[in-house]
């Protein structure tokens, strides 16, 4: 039971702002959606190491004749991942592998421009709320932010063993989730269905946060294994290569070495979260469906129950088969949908707080 309003979550601030600005961020959440995608296959491809330099103004233009692009390729040869994965390649290979991580890249730029170009038209034209310019401008750092961490995750791959460090990985995709969903919330601060006319949730705000918490967790075991390509070390369901217990899979030196660094283990850790992750949610959509009256209540209770199956159908499907691309991309592309519901459903909570109050948002928690 809450006793006071400052142990409240804050409502979102209401403002209202124009169509345009509600397409754009919806715009450019889709193409935050569409880079998760793209950074999927470049990982899927092996392309990633395939840009061994970072200019982030002169590297937006690609290799124009083909002396530059012997020129690039022999630098690629200077490098491990050539040396010791990729010594067969010739340079029309390399140019399959390169266009994945220069697509990467160009997309990442692309969508600064479309954050940062029509934020400053639409703060020029004082067509954004107070509290969309600056919430914007935060996208834009993380953004910014997300470009640096993309290259120092790539140079731990251009080193003496030709893999990302799977620690950065994870910390480049939670940090691109990060960003969708500081984008999402934006657009349900402005649209919202919900916003400030909705009795409390079912539950408050601990149950999203809590959703929330477990998700993000799953997703970066599911980074731990792409970045160890985990997914190929076992492509039996339910069971792995015969064994069920962890006994058989956490073998190393100690329970935490295990726990981030034995592919074996993070596959099973993985599984076993993802399991999880399914009764859980299925649970509480099935929970929040019988007790909420609202139409558009029920549509995202019912959302978080389908996604969460869909992703866990499409995770069982990319071990079957051992991981083929197609799959394995809408997996990572499932998982941000979900996360994007779940964070529906912590603003809805919020939002109910902000309408009714300390005393009714208390007896629900």
């Amino acid at each position: 039971m809450l006793s006071s309003s400052r142990s409240l979550p804050k409502a979102p601030v209401l403002e209202s702002a124009e169509p345009a600005v509600i397409r754009w961020l919806v715009f450019v959440y889709a193409m935050v959606f569409v880079m998760v995608l793209i950074g999927g296959i470049t990982r899927l491809t092996g392309s990633g190491l395939s840009m061994v330099e970072w200019r982030p103004l002169m590297g937006a233009i690609p290799p124009l004749t083909e002396d530059a692009w012997h020129e690039v390729f022999e630098k690629y040869k200077t490098f491990p991942q050539y040396q010791k994965v990729n010594s067969w390649m010739d340079l029309e290979a390399f140019k399959s592998i390169f266009f994945w991580e220069y697509l990467h890249r160009l997309w990442g730029r692309l969508i600064g421009l479309a954050v940062f170009l029509p934020w400053l038209y639409f703060l020029v034209q004082k067509k954004l709320p107070p509290k969309t310019k600056v919430d914007a401008l935060i996208a834009i750092t993380l953004g910014g932010a997300q470009g640096l961490l993309g290259w120092y995750m790539v140079k731990s791959g251009l080193v003496d063993v030709p893999q990302v460090s799977h620690f950065r990985l994870a910390a480049h995709l939670l940090l691109a989730l990060l960003v969708s969903q500081w984008l999402l919330w934006m657009i349900l601060n402005l649209s919202a269905p919900w916003r400030g006319g909705s009795p409390p949730l079912p539950g408050g705000r601990k149950l999203p946060l809590a959703l929330l918490a477990l998700l993000y967790l799953q997703i970066t075991y599911g980074a731990f294994v792409a970045g160890k390509r985990a997914g190929f070390m076992s492509s039996t369901f339910p069971d792995m290569n015969g064994e069920y217990l962890p006994g058989a899979f956490f073998t190393g030196t100690s329970l935490i070495s295990d726990l981030v660094q034995n592919p074996l283990a993070i596959h099973y850790v993985h599984r076993a979260l993802g399991t999880i992750v399914l009764l859980l949610l299925v649970g509480a959509g099935v929970w929040l469906t019988q007790n909420l009256s609202d139409k558009n209540d029920k549509r995202l209770a019912k959302s978080l129950i389908h996604l969460v199956l869909l992703q866990f159908t499409l995770g069982v499907g990319t071990v079957l088969f051992l991981v083929p691309i197609p799959l394995a991309v809408l997996h990572q592309g499932g998982a941000v949908l979900l996360l994007g519901v779940t964070t529906a459903l912590l603003h809805r909570a919020v939002s109910g707080a902000g309408r009714h109050g300390p005393a009714t948002l208390g007896r629900t928690i």
